[in-house]
Order: C-alpha cells, then structure tokens, then sequence
C-alpha cells in the first residue's frame, strides 16, 4: 500500500519519535509499505514520521544515487555502491569527520533544496527488520541519508540547518507546501 507523505507544517514531523518492540503490530506490513511508498515517491529515504506515524523506524536506500551519478560525480563518494538497509529504534552515538556540504531535498518538503552540512561519518545502534541488533558506522552518501532519516525521528529537518536569512527567504515557500498549495506527482496530506 502506497501511503500520502505527511507535509512540512504537520506536528508529527516535529515530534521525537517513540522506540517499538518486535511485536509492534503490522511491521513487516508497514516496513514492505514504506518500501513501496519511498520507490513510488522517488525517494532514497522514508521515515515513518513522513507517513504519519512517531515510531522510530526508517528505511533508505543509497544505491539509487550511486547508479544514477553523472560521469563526472563517479569515485568522488567513499560508500559506492550504497547500500539498502531498515533502521529500527536507531539511535547516533557518534559523529566524526569534516562537515561537508550536499545539495538536499525532502519529501515532506517538495520543490526546496539546499546544501546542508553533515558530518562525514555516523556511528548508531539500530535493530533490523527481524529485530537484531546491530552498530553499525557508515560514511559518505550513505551516511547523509541515514542522518537525513536519523533527524525525522528526533523531530528534525533540514531546513533547520540553514542561516536564518535563508529560512527566511524560502518562508513563502514552506507556507505554500503546509497550505497545499503545490504540485506534485506523489500522494500528500497536509496539515489542517
């Protein structure tokens, strides 16, 4: 089943998300949902606080860039091919490396992109589809998704990462998306 994405202004995409247990009800169902939600949409993340739910579950997707880099942009990312991972109850504990910046977007917040920094690597505990535990560190593409989802369950986005001015600037914007007063061609819902 293919779920509309919560737009920016919605209060769950600012709330910190809750940790489940394996007996979560429907969460394989949910997971091959988010799956299907995430291709359809054409996204390389889906947090489940974009489908309306405070859980702490995620799903991405790194390969899709990987294949879809121009000639120019091959060998320049650490993390090639990417991988295809669920993160459940994901929690950071470390973050190393310079800060660099990539041009960003979100589905929760079409049409706006923007360079965001990031570190260049991220350590998390996290459990898997099945429930196993697992730490895992990931760097480069890879590692700015993870983070990317990472932020949804802490109640972040990254639009919070930019110089007030530039906030500022896009305001009109991000009214518009909360008002639903855009165009795109994936199913949303929007705050009432």
């Amino acid at each position: 089943m293919i779920f509309p994405i919560v737009a920016y202004g919605a209060a769950v995409l600012r709330k910190v998300s809750k940790d489940i247990t394996p007996d979560y009800p429907g969460l394989q169902t949910l997971i091959a949902d988010m799956w299907e939600t995430m291709y359809e949409s054409n996204g390389v993340g889906l947090a489940a606080p974009q489908i309306n739910r405070d859980i702490r579950l995620f799903v991405m997707d790194s390969e899709q860039i990987f294949e879809n880099l121009e000639e120019n942009e091959k060998g320049m990312y650490p993390d090639a091919p990417g991988i295809k991972k669920v993160f459940i109850n994901a929690h950071v504990t470390a973050l190393e490396g310079e800060e660099w910046p990539y041009n960003e977007g979100c589905l929760s917040i079409p049409k706006i992109r923007e360079d965001v920094l990031r570190a260049e690597k991220v350590t998390l505990n996290y459990t898997d589809e099945n429930f196993q535990p697992h730490t895992g560190t990931f760097n480069g593409i890879t590692a700015r998704v993870i983070l990317h989802e990472y932020d949804h369950i802490e109640g972040k986005l990254f639009i919070d990462y930019l110089k007030p001015l530039r906030k500022k600037l896009l305001q009109g914007k991000l009214n518009d998306i909360s008002k639903g007063k855009i165009k795109v061609d994936y199913k949303m819902i929007f705050p009432k």
